[in-house]
């Protein structure tokens, strides 16, 4: 027995080292990720709290508030915006600094924290504010996000491993064999992954609004519209990784790589206002981005197809090039 375990012990270790694509791969993706994390979110002076100006900053006005470490001062444009912010948890608090008043989400415990603060270094005669609308939890918040990932991680691995295992067992090279093309394969792995995903989506979500009963001022015929529309681009994108890949190893670094920065830049468990201006640009690149802020635009803030048509037509424009890109690169076998 001992024979026989070592036999499959060495015999699996050399088809891992063998696969040089594979093994460098795991070795280079998670320095490439620790590189990338330390440059994106590393700062001594990491920054807690996030409060809009209006107007522009001026630090003559509350000098020791202004001074206080691990807050980020950011320049708050219109009002209407900034407003909608702090209801959506995008940051912690508005200032005033012309009428001397602050707003701030109740449901923040950041809020909280920021008025303590401002109290106590010369802003005591400002006057509070709370947010005039139904104030948006944390958890109506984050759930297009979660929503979003789930579809993410479900169309990116559900697809590009099958693809490859197919490969891999040589299933696809006897499809080859037959009538079959390489589009109408490939369609059919959209559509069958894309059913199951939104079925499954649903279920999840329709689950979990029984018991905590998420805001919802649009359309859920809209937002379905757009799940569905953000599925099929990540699906697809899921093909182009699959279509020449024969080792299960390096798809999996490959998928990995996709999903790790759009988990971390698309805003799903943080919002990305008061980032660096070049990681909101590169955020805007990803599809999980557009579905996330589409969900949200749609949940909270009541948006119909208009309001999110920039969304649609990304994602959109998207599939239709990673589709054509798939069915270009896809090959049958091994070589």
């Amino acid at each position: 027995m001992l024979n026989h375990f070592l036999a499959v012990f060495m015999a699996r270790n050399r088809e891992f080292f063998r696969d040089t694509s594979s093994w460098a791969w795991n070795v280079i993706f998670p320095v490439m990720l620790v590189v990338a994390l330390t440059f994106a979110f590393s700062d001594d002076n990491k920054t807690l709290y996030k409060v809009l100006v209006l107007p522009a900053v001026n630090e003559a006005a509350l000098p020791d508030f202004f001074a206080t470490q691990h807050i980020q001062f950011i320049d708050a444009g219109s009002r209407e915006e900034a407003q909608l912010k702090v209801e959506r948890h995008l940051v912690d608090m508005l200032i005033d600094l012309d009428q001397r008043r602050y707003l701030i989400n109740e449901t923040n415990t950041n809020g909280y924290m920021l008025e303590r603060v401002l109290a106590g270094t010369g802003g005591a005669d400002f006057v509070k504010e709370s947010v005039s609308s139904r104030a948006v939890r944390y958890v109506d918040w984050v759930i297009p996000g979660v929503m979003g990932m789930n579809v993410m991680f479900a169309s990116l691995f559900g697809v590009g491993y099958v693809i490859v295992r197919y490969r891999k067992n040589g299933m696809l090279k006897r499809l080859k064999a037959t009538p079959l093309t390489a589009f109408e394969f490939l369609a059919a792995q959209v559509a069958s992954r894309l059913w199951l995903i939104l079925l499954i989506s649903s279920a999840v979500y329709a689950g979990t609004n029984y018991f905590l009963r998420f805001t919802m001022n649009g359309s859920y015929l809209n937002l379905f519209l757009l799940f569905a529309l953000g599925a099929i681009c990540l699906i697809s994108l899921g093909l182009v990784v699959a279509a020449r890949t024969s080792s299960e190893e390096l798809a999996g670094g490959l998928l990995n790589m996709l999903t790790w920065p759009m988990m971390l830049l698309s805003g799903v468990w943080f919002s990305m206002e008061g980032a660096h201006p070049w990681l909101q640009k590169l955020a805007w690149l990803f599809p999980l981005t557009h579905v996330t802020e589409g969900a949200r635009a749609i949940m909270i803030d009541g948006a119909g197809l208009a309001g999110i048509a920039h969304h649609l037509i990304f994602l959109a424009v998207l599939s239709a090039l990673f589709l054509a890109l798939g069915s270009k690169l896809f090959r049958w076998d091994q070589n």
